[in-house]
């Protein structure tokens, strides 16, 4: 097979789904790996190629880099994009949630990357993208879980892209903004579940709303945005170490360079509602 191949993880929809339809259109053949093999029914209609693939069960994670290998021959491109917001306090927000957070966000994309990394290095080539966000370098109240995942993720990226740039393969790094997928849903249900109740009831509902109205909500950036990005790190023959992209993206980070962490603080109080 003479195409270049990709793995894309959280393909059934969202920043996934998109991605995958972007590096079809840049003629790669691609496979999209998620639990929900029935929502990926219109990407196999277009050509992609579904895995199912859970990244916290180590005998998916093999099976799939194993088809992979076996059916193309190759991996030139893997998208870490799985993961999902868990917020709640965290007095309130159990270490079993946390550690499965860990599991999905980090862990899941950090041992995919292991089982990659020796194809990719016998290729003498590859690129790995690391779907970060804005939430790697800021913080919100109720997200310690999903901001320390991040935080986490941006560190092993930039150790990782040292360490493989001798082999020949790049670690890219993208922080979305505020992006048009079910994360923000998702987010403001276990926040309510979590901390809607008790001492954390009245700031919890107020981040709630937040997430679901105002204009981080309301003008946040469709998918496509973040595909057309990761096409861009996927193809740039000396791409940039990190892209944020997005709404609010840029003026958030710039932001949290800029001001004291106390400043910062009541900034992040401030878009609570």
């Amino acid at each position: 097979m003479s195409e270049k191949v990709a793995l894309v993880t959280g393909g059934s929809s969202g920043i996934g789904e998109a991605t995958t339809v972007g590096l079809v259109r840049l003629g790669y053949t691609v496979y999209a790996g998620a639990r929900r093999l029935d929502r990926m029914e219109g990407l196999r209609a277009q050509g992609v190629r579904t895995l199912s693939l859970d990244v916290t069960d180590e005998g998916s994670l093999r099976a799939a880099v194993s088809t992979i290998e076996k059916e193309a021959g190759r991996i030139d491109v893997l998208v870490n994009n799985a993961g999902y917001g868990s917020y709640g306090s965290v007095e309130e927000v159990t270490l079993e949630e946390g550690r499965r957070q860990f599991d999905v966000n980090l862990f899941g994309a950090m041992r995919l990357t292991q089982l990659v990394i020796p194809v990719m290095r016998r290729q003498k080539s590859g690129r790995i993208i690391n779907i970060s966000s804005i939430g790697g370098k800021i913080y919100t109240p109720f997200g310690a879980w999903y901001h320390g995942t991040k935080f986490a993720l941006e560190g092993m990226s930039d150790v990782l892209r040292a360490e493989l740039k001798p082999f020949g393969i790049g670690v890219v790094v993208i922080e979305p903004g505020a992006i048009k997928t079910e994360w923000s849903g998702i987010a403001a249900e276990s926040v309510l579940q979590t901390s809607g109740d008790g001492p954390y009831a009245t700031s919890a509902k107020r981040l709630a709303a937040s997430f679901t109205t105002g204009p981080f909500h309301d003008r946040a950036s469709d998918p496509s945005v973040i595909a057309k990005t990761i096409s861009t790190a996927v193809t740039a023959r000396n791409p940039k170490a990190r892209y944020a992209a997005g709404f609010g993206a840029r003026g958030v980070l710039l932001a949290r360079r800029l001001l004291s962490d106390r400043s910062f603080d009541r900034l992040m109080s401030r878009s609570m509602g």
